[in-house]
């Protein structure tokens, strides 16, 4: 484990929602590398926040929780309980084997509030330099989760990804619908209300907008919702056959799997469902495209392969050349490339049950990261790509789950009613 030196924490003031504020940045910084399979948990207490506006509706409180929320997607992180300590800030954290403390207030402002974060590095009895963000009272979640994301880069160099979105299907009406909620669960939405089954949605690069299938219309149509409004979804593609859910490319443009040829082949298509290309031909069954973050490549799962059992392929958008990712997993399909661009995460079936694998973007390194019993289907990177959702099924019951890529630790990340599938994370939120 690589430590944290001293001063390393909180060197950064960050712009607020309204007033930017001086940077101070130090030359040499260390962080945890939290993907190493030897790293030991970090000990952090969270003691609720005090100040001036904290009391009213328990913003303190509140600001604490989300804060340990979006603490807990870490496995490298272990936030204490609040009851071990009865929330006090003046607790003998030594004798508690507790690393660093988070120390903060919320108070009034002219903007409305003011919340402020600062560390206690235990070891040394030092406190940091700290970040200070300011909004209106209806902005606290928000702001709460910003200065989460900031302890994150703090401690591994990558900001965090409270606040995020993920996109899943749920049947919890009794039909598949699309839902989303922020990555912490709190804030359910249904999208669709088609009363019929929807499967694969994907967020547009901007995250704004979100596409799906849906069978409403008896038919594999292809759709797109706008998520800044919530009365209109407009049509993508309603071609006879299939039209399976898109990635999108980094000009906007998406590559989904279309039939109209009569074999489910991959199309480069427009906003509006304009075939622009078409990218295979009569070669198996062709679906799940993934793009790289260069826009250059795509992975993709198809049964082209002697055996007729689907393998994942890359092919080069340039020359159109294709080749498998790798052989070591016999049937592997919905590959998922990591927003590093370094990896890629997908499907394999081992030992009778489906598993999550990661292997570099050249195929080596294969391994499994999932655990625990269960098939785990439909990967999904965080944007920090050290992160990845999943759906787990097991005992009659589907939950999406969060994975770390360097495979120590799988738990439930949406802990809600009904069953869940189909998770999708979406791009970091301006």
């Amino acid at each position: 484990m690589r430590r944290i030196q001293p001063g390393a924490l909180f060197l950064v003031f960050v712009f607020s929602l309204f007033c930017a504020y001086p940077l101070t940045v130090r030359a040499e910084t260390t962080y945890f590398d939290i993907t190493a399979s030897e790293v030991r948990k970090i000990i952090v207490a969270v003691p609720g926040f005090t100040g001036s506006a904290a009391a009213p509706g328990n913003a303190g409180m509140t600001v604490a929780k989300l804060i340990t929320d979006g603490f807990e997607l870490y496995s490298f992180l272990n936030t204490i309980d609040y009851g071990r300590y009865g929330g006090r800030k003046d607790a003998d954290w030594k004798a508690m084997g507790v690393d660093y403390v988070v120390m903060g207030e919320v108070n009034s402002d002219s903007a409305g509030l003011a919340v402020e974060g600062q560390i206690l590095e235990v070891a040394t009895n030092r406190m940091l330099p700290g970040r200070r963000y300011r909004g209106a009272s209806s902005q606290l979640e928000d702001m709460a989760l910003k200065l989460c994301d900031a302890l994150i880069e703090d401690f591994t160099g990558e900001p965090g990804v409270a606040r995020t979105k993920m996109a899943y299907i749920s049947d919890a009406t009794g039909r598949k619908e699309v839902y989303v909620t922020d990555i912490l669960g709190r804030h359910p939405r249904q999208i669709t209300k088609h009363r019929a089954l929807a499967v694969s949605p994907r967020f547009t690069p901007d995250a704004n907008s979100l596409a799906y299938t849906s069978y409403h219309r008896g038919n594999q149509d292809l759709y797109i919702t706008d998520l800044r409004q919530s009365s209109q979804t407009s049509s993508i593609s309603r071609r006879p056959g299939l039209n399976l859910a898109p990635a999108f490319t980094p000009d906007g443009n998406m590559i989904v799997t279309l039939s109209v040829g009569g074999n489910p082949d991959l199309y480069l298509i427009d906003r509006q469902g304009k075939i622009l290309s078409q990218l295979t031909e009569r070669a198996g069954i062709n679906v799940s495209p993934s793009i790289s973050p260069d826009g250059r490549t795509i992975a993709f799962a198809s049964d082209r392969s002697r055996g007729g059992h689907p393998k994942v392929y890359l092919m080069d958008l340039g020359s159109r050349q294709v080749r498998l990712l790798q052989n070591s997993i016999g049937e592997c399909s919905e590959p998922a490339w990591s927003p590093k661009g370094d990896e890629i995460a997908f499907t394999g079936l081992v030992g009778g049950s489906y598993q999550v694998f990661v292997c570099d973007r050249n195929g080596g390194n294969v391994r499994q990261i999932s655990s625990g019993g269960g098939d785990f289907e439909s990967p999904t990177w965080a944007p920090d790509g050290r992160l990845i959702a999943a759906t787990r099924k097991s005992g009659g019951r589907s939950q999406v789950c969060v994975l770390s890529k360097n495979g120590k630790d799988v738990r439930v990340l949406l802990n809600m009613r009904g069953n869940l599938s189909f998770p999708q994370w979406s791009p970091r939120l301006p």
